[in-house]
């Protein structure tokens, strides 16, 4: 991935936060399940995300939260040696924190090319804070190179996590949740997946895990992370499957291995 990429990525992620931000005190609201939520705002901004992805890169492959585009092609996913890149754009990540008027929620667009997601754009519009990173090189936040923190504790460790909309009580994300609370300084529910991750990158999060997100939630921030230095790998320890994100992300190996110790459940 090239600079003419990251630069078509970063003009998208701006246009559809000016979406987002034009209809943040004046948005319809409806519900695609119960508790999960969509506004005119979410499609509104992919719509006009995908217009400028597509308009620079008419060849590429398109997979997006919104109307019903939310699977990759089967070539795409299983990294055929002729199929195109992809883009993997959430269009409005935190809808629920964008419904209630609160910060954190963001445009994350990704790319996925080769067996991996090769560059990640995310925006923040509220405090004006682009997050990049392109594959084999930095991670920055508005130009600053980013770091994760030194933490190699869990219990000195600041952690994240989402949960899926409409939990029960009997769910073993209760139990992952007990488990790090007990081990952790503190833990935290954001909203936003992307965010939480780019926190990871730099530094203000220690860990973040989640069980329930989807490609589009996390493409982005997993190349961000990785960029940064952080350790992502699937809950259990193993690799990451991009198209089937659940996943554990720390400042450090030490610290991830402690995170996805905890988070193993037991009966």
């Amino acid at each position: 991935m090239d600079q003419q990429h990251l630069d078509v990525a970063i003009a998208a992620a701006r246009a559809g936060a000016v979406e987002l931000m034009a209809r943040r005190d004046n948005r319809t609201v409806s519900e695609k399940a119960p508790r999960d939520l969509v506004t005119d705002a979410d499609v509104a901004a992919q719509r006009v995300i995908r217009g400028i992805l597509e308009s620079a890169y008419p060849g590429y492959a398109f997979v997006g939260e919104e109307q019903g585009e939310n699977l990759p092609p089967d070539a795409v996913r299983q990294g055929a040696a002729d199929a195109p890149p992809c883009w993997v754009v959430d269009p409005l990540d935190g809808t629920v924190n964008f419904v209630h008027r609160l910060q954190n929620f963001a445009v994350s667009i990704g790319l996925y090319a080769a067996g991996r997601i090769r560059m990640g754009v995310i925006f923040d519009p509220v405090y004006n804070e682009l997050f990049t990173a392109v594959d084999g090189g930095p991670a920055t936040c508005n130009g600053r190179l980013m770091r994760p923190s030194g933490c190699q504790q869990l219990g000195e460790a600041l952690v994240a996590c989402s949960f899926p909309a409409g939990i029960d009580r009997h769910s073993p994300e209760i139990s992952r949740f007990v488990n790090v609370l007990e081990s952790c300084r503190s833990l935290r529910r954001l909203g936003s997946c992307a965010l939480n991750m780019c926190y990871v990158a730099d530094g203000r999060l220690d860990g973040y895990w989640a069980t329930c997100v989807k490609s589009w939630d996390s493409a982005a921030g997993t190349v961000i992370c990785r960029q940064a230095g952080a350790t992502i790998t699937a809950i259990d320890g193993g690799p990451l499957d991009d198209w089937e994100p659940q996943f554990a992300v720390a400042a450090n190996e030490r610290l991830n291995r402690c995170l996805v110790d905890s988070l193993q459940t037991r009966s």
